[in-house]
């Protein structure tokens, strides 16, 4: 593919993978609404997709990037490769399915959900719909359909959307039940989202049809067993880094001290306020979408180290930026979540500095992928997951979710060190480390002075905010375009 096609496609997958963040983002406040935080319907939510986050890892064997290497490798048949990676995860994802609802009421009580197996079992068949479905959509960007890749996908956040939408505002206003009279509980039971989730992920199985058609070319043995001796550092790489997402929601049920109910009621407000702090995320997929083809593309270059090193400090300057911007106007963000819900927002400045340093764990990384030394991600994942297991165990019982959030600050502080310090020894970049230090110092200031604005009328606050933001801004401009100056 040349290059303009390159960036072409970069930019539907990266522009449509965020509008399809943005709006799923739109749930939050449907979800929120509806269900109070003192309910824990929420924190069911938030606790179930912690388990699903890691489900979809264990269940797809990390074998995207597999089927991707083997696709492209040199005397493997692709049609081949393409219907023995569909063979497989059919095979496992139906067997699965069928031992989990063989024993669906031990596991629902090992996780917390006698009373309510239903969650787990309406759950677990939709994750393996979506770890089976993966195959085909990323044998869609082997075949640079961009285009219809991004239709799908939002095509079924769209229909998401609309069922909740249906379920959570509309039929409550008519107080009409379409399975027969209306009661008050039908639409307030959670387990109808986890419904909904299940109708959109078949609802993709069948508009996936087409790509299916390459199930008839058969199974290869011998190429399955390359791809899983290929893929299972993958795997366990990949597990590793999602628990430093997931382990805090999974956790925190069993180690909370007080009663189920509580629990959920409590995970329900973290995980509704950490929805917020997602924000960093969208934009740290935004800066990926935009720096990784630039990274591989400049690898064999003289200056590629001093390209990436450009692109860390613009990376922590943007990212900055945007904490600021979220922190300024908090009072207003807050009401994408439900006012139930408002007293864990002290979680959002935490969890997204600990998004920064994930971003920056990120930016990192391209050391040891360009060396080909995979295994330290691996490493730096797993310890990372370590630190937020330990903290989470030790500190849950005292400070409830706040110990999740700074678990999470923790355990990326940790692998960012890590992969700093022996990355500059096998591949070392002078990154501008006085620059950086500067900015961070700068944001941590104004930060501080936001706080103190809070005791203000709205108004005052907003426009103080505001005015700290352009300050900020004005730094960066500053010194940057004094910085280009001096080099031109």
């Amino acid at each position: 593919m040349n290059l303009k096609g390159l960036l072409k496609d970069t930019a539907i997958y990266g522009l449509s993978s965020i509008v399809a963040r943005f709006i799923n983002y739109l749930l939050v406040p449907m979800q929120t609404a509806r269900f109070a935080a003192s309910g824990g319907e929420y924190g069911v939510i938030t606790n179930v997709y912690a388990y699903v986050s890691i489900l979809i890892i264990l269940l797809t064997f990390g074998m995207e990037t597999t089927f991707f290497r083997f696709m492209n490798r040199e005397g493997e048949n692709p049609q081949r490769i393409y219907s023995t990676t569909l063979r497989m995860l059919a095979t496992t994802s139906m067997l699965s399915i069928v031992v989990v609802l063989l024993f669906l009421q031990p596991i629902a009580a090992a996780i917390g959900y006698a009373d309510h197996p239903e969650y787990v079992g309406v759950m677990y068949v939709t994750v393996a719909i979506d770890a089976f479905t993966a195959i085909p959509f990323a044998y869609l960007r082997y075949q640079h359909k961009p285009v219809r890749f991004a239709t799908l996908r939002i095509v079924n956040i769209l229909l998401n959307i609309t069922l909740n939408l249906l379920y959570l505002i509309v039929l409550p206003a008519l107080r009409w039940n379409p399975f027969g009279i209306y009661d008050e509980a039908f639409t307030l039971d959670v387990v109808f989202v986890f419904y909904i989730n299940l109708v959109c992920s078949l609802f993709s199985l069948l508009l996936l049809s087409k790509e299916l058609r390459g199930f008839r070319f058969g199974f290869d043995l011998a190429a399955c067993r390359r791809m899983l001796s290929y893929t299972w550092p993958l795997l366990i790489m990949g597990v590793a880094g999602q628990l430093n997402q997931a382990a805090s929601q999974i956790l925190f049920p069993y180690f909370y001290d007080g009663s189920p109910v509580e629990a959920r009621a409590q995970l329900g407000i973290y995980g509704a306020c950490i929805k917020i702090a997602m924000i960093m995320v969208m934009i740290t997929q935004a800066f990926r979408y935009a720096y990784e083809p630039l990274v591989f593309g400049k690898s064999k270059d003289r200056d590629s180290k001093d390209t990436y090193a450009q692109g860390m400090k613009l990376y922590i300057i943007f990212t900055l930026l945007a904490f600021l911007a979220v922190m300024g106007y908090l009072d207003l963000l807050k009401f994408i979540i439900g006012k139930s819900y408002w007293e864990g927002l002290r979680v959002v400045p935490i969890v997204m500095a600990a998004e920064i340093m994930f971003g920056v764990f990120f930016n990192l990384s391209f050391w040891y992928k360009l060396t080909d030394r995979t295994i330290w991600g691996t490493y730096f994942s797993g310890i990372g997951a370590v630190v937020l297991i330990t903290i989470d165990v030790l500190l849950i019982p005292r400070f409830s979710y706040m110990a999740c959030a700074w678990a999470g600050f923790a355990a990326y502080a940790v692998s960012m060190v890590l992969s700093y310090f022996i990355g500059q020894h096998y591949y070392p970049i002078r990154y501008p480390l006085r620059d950086i230090s500067l900015y961070t110092i700068a944001a941590a200031v104004l930060f501080a002075l936001m706080t103190t604005t809070r005791s203000l009328p709205l108004w005052a606050e907003l426009a103080l905010n505001t005015l700290l933001i352009a300050a900020f801004a004005g730094m960066i401009l500053k010194l940057e375009f004094h910085q280009a100056g001096k080099n031109v």
